[in-house]
């Protein structure tokens, strides 16, 4: 008997750890999980359970502060991720579904090159480029939750990247050096920046003359792309925001599954 109910807790708590992973798997980044997870029916029953305590208990969306819209096109500004999702950042699918080596290679980073990243979360794309801009350059990694930043700084540890600086940001303050930065890059990022023009004037002040915000999103024109409408984006959208902000669209890149590559001239200064 003692057995019997041993084993069950351990079930138990499997079963509540799995739920709560597919949990904040799916809240912390939207996808729908009809078209890309298939549970059966306990487990689904189950995860809806659990997700309405974690959403009850703000452990999903802790940076929820009602719905924002932006002043020039309406969108509904998205909740920014928590920390409890950074397992999501680092899952293997990202490969299929982002080609991430073939969105570093439409940077053209080179050595020497300074690159600032806002929204570094654990390190995903920061680590790649950083390696590429060795020896020479510095990668700045701005994250506003100190947890993201840790998950980061270990993953650089583990990989012996050096040239990786943590950077603790606020939602209107960057962190950034003035005048520096070659490129700036936020990845599935702008949709969520709950400031999203004073962040535009804090990230023009970082970038050289020659600098280049760079900016993926998730294709809202595609309906295919499971993930939903606030957390994607049309190249209408993103270029009448940064264009109310006095960025130019220099060019973009439509060879990524799901995301748009848009980059963008800062502000003459």
């Amino acid at each position: 008997m003692k057995r019997r109910m041993v084993a069950n807790v351990i079930f138990s708590s499997l079963r509540l750890r799995i739920c709560h992973e597919v949990i904040v798997s799916l809240a912390s980044n939207a996808i729908l999980w009809p078209s890309e997870i298939q549970m059966n029916f306990p487990v689904r029953a189950m995860t809806i359970a659990a997700f309405s305590v974690l959403l009850a208990a703000g452990s999903v969306w802790p940076h929820q502060a009602g719905t924002r819209t932006h002043p020039v096109t309406g969108r509904v500004i998205a909740t920014t991720m928590s920390v409890e999702g950074a397992n999501w950042l680092d899952r293997p699918e990202r490969e299929r579904e982002e080609n991430p080596e073939a969105a570093i290679a439409a940077l053209r980073v080179l050595p020497g090159m300074n690159v600032g990243e806002i929204g570094a979360g654990t390190g995903y794309y920061a680590l790649r480029i950083a390696k590429r801009i060795a020896p020479g350059g510095t990668y700045y990694a701005n994250d506003i939750q100190p947890g993201m930043l840790a998950r980061l700084q270990a993953n650089a540890a583990a990989q012996k990247v050096t040239n990786v600086k943590a950077v603790l940001g606020t939602q209107t303050e960057t962190g950034l050096p003035a005048g520096t930065l070659d490129y700036v890059l936020l990845v599935d990022v702008y949709h969520e920046l709950s400031e999203p023009q004073a962040m535009l004037r804090q990230l023009a002040k970082a970038l050289k003359p020659s600098g280049e915000l760079v900016l993926l999103e998730f294709r809202k024109e595609d309906p295919k792309v499971p993930i939903l409408p606030e957390h994607k984006m049309s190249v209408k959208e993103v270029v009448d925001e940064l264009g109310a902000e006095h960025y130019t669209l220099d060019h973009k890149v439509e060879t990524l599954p799901w995301q748009h590559i848009l980059f963008f001239r800062p502000p003459a200064r």
